[in-house]
């Protein structure tokens, strides 16, 4: 008697791809990003309206403010929106630039506290969105394959 071979049969093909895994921290952390790019911008936009005179306390304008709050509200105005673009894209160098802005407003805040009064709880803020970030950042990074 001949054998009968066994038949092997094949899985259909998939026409469309597997789907991927669900990747919960990164769509956090891009969700973070945008907020944050959101907060940026309505902060650069403030530190302008500051620039062009807006609230200024005297007819001088921005010039009658001292120096050292002249040259942090510049800085402010000009990173915060770079930041702000870099973040709502969610390119790398948005995070660094963000983490740049928000580092320097709480050592400005915290040590140099005759620049913008020196509030500890814009600082504390400041150091909780750092964690909050980095939190998500090392969470969406696990999910990513080897």
């Amino acid at each position: 008697m001949i054998e009968r071979e066994q038949v092997h049969t094949l899985e259909p093909v998939q026409a469309e791809p597997a789907a991927p895994p669900a990747q919960r921290w990164g769509s956090w952390l891009i969700i973070f990003l945008r907020i944050m790019a959101a907060i940026s911008l309505i902060k650069g936009l403030y530190h302008w309206a500051v620039v062009c005179g807006i609230d200024a306390p005297s007819r001088a304008g921005f010039e009658a403010y001292a120096t050292p709050y002249q040259a942090a509200t510049v800085f402010f105005a000009v990173i915060d929106l770079v930041a702000a673009v870099g973040l709502w894209l969610a390119a790398p160098w948005g995070a660094v630039v963000w983490l740049t802005s928000i580092i320097s407003m709480a050592a400005v805040e915290a040590l140099f506290p005759q620049v913008f009064g020196g509030s500890l709880v814009i600082a504390t803020l400041e150091m909780i969105l750092l964690v909050v970030y980095l939190v998500l950042a090392l969470m969406a990074a696990r999910e990513q394959p080897a």
